[in-house]
């Protein structure tokens, strides 16, 4: 293991970066939905760094559920976070989103460990993520980067530095987790759906309704991808209908069919005046016209 970097290695104890951003936004802008892809795909790497913590060291699972993060709004002001790792001090390594910094968690939740991503390499955080682990009683030999899917490419992954100047561009992205885990839990008490998690390999956060065996209803939101290069709420159902669905959506909410098919509400479609209802009612009919679509199959 080659050397950490100075930058790394002068920590006394205390968090390194401002691990509570003041300027967290409470919702997002929708006029700002569609210029945050850089961030987006930044961060999207930045996220592999927490998911290789369950890669690691979780026992490997057939849905992959060990790869997966949970949205903490609590943790440096929200942060996508491993499940926990059981150790001698178990632990939990997150991504920052709104400061795009790496954290080291308690079973707890509580910030153990963290230090800015802006400035620094993967190479770099993989250093200092293999020995922080280890000082928490991990093997942190095992520690690994390597995964088994791939995503979208950035610079970084070609070993430029993470960079965070654009700060606004990542409290949004941040505001976008927040939103759609907010709303998602809402439908896992309502549905008793699937917990909400964030997948590493697409990077959308969402849960599954299970309406009956081999039917399903999945809710989410994804950051932006090659679809809709903007973060956007998405309602599916499985099996897909077999023809045309002219079920009117509300929430300004539309039918998405090129290549796959499902509700979407795009971020920059949000009324700011009155978001949360809006996401709240698209949602709402979504499911309610999947879960239709989904019975009308079933008989």
């Amino acid at each position: 293991m080659r050397e950490l970097s100075s930058a790394f290695a002068r920590f006394d104890g205390r968090p390194l970066f401002n691990i509570s951003p003041p300027d967290m936004a409470s919702f997002p802008d929708p006029a700002r939905a569609t210029s945050l892809a850089d961030a987006r795909r930044q961060t999207h790497h930045a996220a592999q760094l927490a998911t290789a913590a369950g890669i690691s060291f979780l026992p490997r699972q057939a849905d992959d559920s060990h790869t997966n993060l949970e949205w903490l709004p609590d943790a440096g002001g929200g942060a996508l976070a491993s499940r926990v790792v059981p150790s001698s001090d178990p632990f939990r390594v997150a991504v920052q989103v709104a400061g795009l910094g790496l954290l080291l968690l308690d079973d707890r939740n509580t910030v153990v460990d963290s230090t800015p991503l802006d400035g620094r390499t993967i190479a770099d955080a993989e250093s200092w993520l293999r020995d922080r682990v280890g000082k928490r009683g991990a093997e942190k030999s095992k520690f690994t980067l390597a995964k088994h899917y791939e995503i979208p490419h950035h610079d970084v992954d070609d070993g430029k530095p993470f960079d965070a100047s654009d700060r606004t561009a990542f409290t949004e992205l941040a505001a976008w987790f927040d939103l759609a885990s907010r709303h998602l839990e809402r439908v896992r008490a309502a549905n008793s759906s699937s917990e909400v998690r964030c997948w590493p390999h697409h990077f959308d956060i969402a849960t599954l309704i299970d309406v009956a065996p081999g039917k399903s209803v999945g809710v989410g939101m994804e950051p932006g991808d090659v679809y809709y290069d903007e973060p956007y709420l998405y309602v599916n159902a499985r099996p897909e209908p077999a023809g045309a669905v002219d079920i009117r959506l509300a929430g300004a909410g539309f039918w998405h069919t090129h290549e796959w098919f499902g509700a979407v509400l795009p971020g920059s479609r949000i009324r700011s005046s009155d978001g949360e209802s809006q996401v709240a009612e698209f949602v709402e009919s979504a499911i309610a016209a999947c879960r239709g679509l989904v019975g009308e199959q079933a008989r």
